[in-house]
């Protein structure tokens, strides 16, 4: 696939890496927007391909009285008013095959989170909507498997994928990016390097889980010099307050002197 494929997508020709950004979970309207508009103005001033995230929905929760959003059908049509206010494509993850449809009507790219990336029925139903599709490489799977997960969208009858990397585990609590399977993926499918969610300190006793945003910088610059593709970044304006992967997240006022840093770096090692 090529970002071509994703509407309302710009700054193709720019040659830096596209990103997916914007807050773990769908809050509100308001907060939305407000992250959209700043991170809209970074990209476009930085010439970055972009594309805001956001969940409609939080399936997977340690605790039954975690968030898990603020209603399907609302969160979604937030999503269509950021697309259409700010003129941009926009991202959400599913999590179940009634989900592709249902999303594929208000954004342009559905995302098969981590731990389900091997169920074929999901798989293959976000690839049958016409969508492109963000395979999350599972935190137990190795690079190498990911190629299943490629094949089985062309043979739902797409070639719109990529893969994104979110760490793998590493101990019970702890997540580890192995940089070897950057080149590995690339092989199958454009990749993606998920820079907060490799940050997660997952299974906390509380259930709530932990993070390490002071590493972000220190990752995503590893991911550019590594040549991927993109970058996913979650970001919120308060981390403190997120409803949902605060631990791990992008101070709002600190994603423009980091994608400063990486624009840089990627000019750097495409001049070698």
């Amino acid at each position: 696939m090529t970002l071509q494929d994703i509407p309302k997508i710009k700054h193709t020709d720019s040659n830096n890496f596209f990103l997916l950004c914007g807050p773990c979970a769908i809050e509100g309207e308001d907060m939305a927007y407000r992250i959209a508009e700043k991170v809209v103005s970074i990209t476009d001033k930085l010439n970055i391909p972009y594309v805001f995230k956001g969940s409609f929905k939080k399936a997977n929760r340690s605790r039954i009285d975690s968030f898990t959003g603020i209603g399907d059908e609302n969160a979604l049509e937030i999503l269509a008013k950021v697309s259409e206010k700010f003129d941009v494509p926009t991202i959400t993850d599913i999590h179940e095959v009634s989900d592709a449809a249902k999303a594929a009507q208000y954004v342009d790219v559905l995302q098969i989170p981590a731990f389900l990336v091997r169920q074929t029925d999901l798989v293959v139903a976000a690839a049958r909507t016409g969508k492109v599709v963000n395979l999350k490489k599972g935190q137990f799977m190795s690079p190498e498997a990911m190629k299943h997960a490629v094949q089985k969208v062309k043979d739902a009858g797409s070639d719109k994928a990529w893969i994104t990397d979110r760490g793998t585990m590493f101990g019970y609590q702890d997540m580890i990016v192995d940089f070897r399977g950057i080149p590995t993926m690339k092989q199958y499918a454009p990749v993606v390097l998920d820079v907060t969610h490799s940050l997660q300190q997952p299974n906390q006793s509380a259930g709530v889980t932990g993070g390490r945003p002071d590493m972000i910088e220190t990752i995503a610059r590893a991911g550019v010099v590594n040549n991927v593709d993109g970058l996913f970044i979650e970001t919120h304006f308060d981390p403190a307050n997120a409803k949902s992967d605060g631990a791990n997240m992008l101070h709002l006022d600190n994603l423009e002197g980091l994608l400063t840093n990486l624009v840089a770096i990627r000019k750097l090692v495409q001049s070698f």
